[in-house]
């Protein structure tokens, strides 16, 4: 097993390496990047592969303040264990089905697609910090979550363009692991944010004055965000072209249309699993209790 260590101090910081490597049945791997990724195995075995794209993801949920703040909308006004349950888990599922369908090359490639996807990630945030602001509860907010999901999923692949060279032949286990880190460092900053802002409702401020305030700052700096990104995307010319009818396109819509029929199932599933959040069902069992007792009195 090759590996190559491009530790070339100040020097390794500033070059672009460009390798051809010929594995021993003849099949050729290219390989491209700048500076000091690590190091690089040429031909890694499945566990290499896996600890590596583990280490990725976990570090890049931590790098990636949008989907920080967006987590942070999600925690501040469900802070019980059940329904944050159901709305990071839909987070979660939406976000795996979208990066593993743009590493199989079903997301557009056209270059209006990042910046458009990175003014609906702040579009997210902007959204669930005023949905916290206005005190709604909706009984199914996993659901708006999956849709948000799907876009960030998207974000997502972004940081993966340059480094899914490093998985080898083992592009499935790379995306698996990629996303259980991902799902890692979600894990710590719940694990984090969650006695954090207890302990802050509970002793500096009320909960319902906390969340407002904490929701604005999110809205205030998201919006910054949206509108510099959509600033940038106001600056790509669409125009509308035709597709040519031919094999290649009927096997893109064969592949779009599975994804969909995956979306489809998992919302199904999601469903089932949460047809309503726990504190809707709760109240509704209080006021179905509150009405058995009320009536010997009349």
């Amino acid at each position: 097993r090759f590996a190559i260590d491009p530790s070339l101090g100040r020097l390794g910081i500033r070059t672009i390496t460009v390798l051809r490597f010929v594995l021993p049945d003849g099949a050729v791997r290219a390989f491209e990047y700048s500076g000091n990724p690590g190091l690089v195995r040429l031909d890694p075995r499945w566990h290499q592969a896996a600890l590596r794209f583990v280490a990725l993801g976990f570090e890049h949920i931590l790098d990636g303040i949008d989907h920080l703040l967006f987590l942070a909308c999600l925690v501040i006004p469900f802070r019980r264990f059940m329904p944050l349950a159901a709305i990071v888990t839909s987070f979660t599922v939406a976000h795996s089905v979208t990066l593993i369908a743009s590493a199989f090359d079903l997301a557009p490639d056209a270059l209006w697609f990042p910046p458009l996807v990175e003014t609906l990630i702040a579009l997210s945030i902007v959204y669930m910090a005023f949905e916290n602001i206005a005190g709604v509860r909706l009984r199914r907010r996993w659901l708006i979550t999956f849709a948000f999901g799907l876009v960030h999923g998207f974000g997502f692949s972004f940081a993966l363009r340059e480094t899914l060279q490093f998985a080898g032949s083992h592009l499935l286990t790379s995306l698996l692991s990629f996303n259980l880190g991902v799902e890692l460092g979600q894990l710590l900053v719940l694990a984090l944010l969650v006695p954090v802002l207890h302990l802050l409702f509970r002793y500096m401020v009320a909960e319902k004055i906390g969340t407002i305030l904490l929701s604005a700052l999110v809205a205030h700096t998201s919006w910054h965000w949206m509108t510099d990104r959509a600033a940038q995307l106001a600056q790509f010319q669409f125009e509308p072209a035709w597709p040519t009818f031919d094999l290649l396109l009927l096997a893109s819509a064969m592949r779009w249309a599975m994804l969909l029929l995956i979306i489809a199932g998992l919302l199904w599933l999601m469903y089932v699993l949460f047809p309503q959040e726990p504190e809707a069902k709760a109240s509704n069992r209080t006021e179905t209790g509150a009405g058995v007792t009320a009536a010997p009195e009349q």
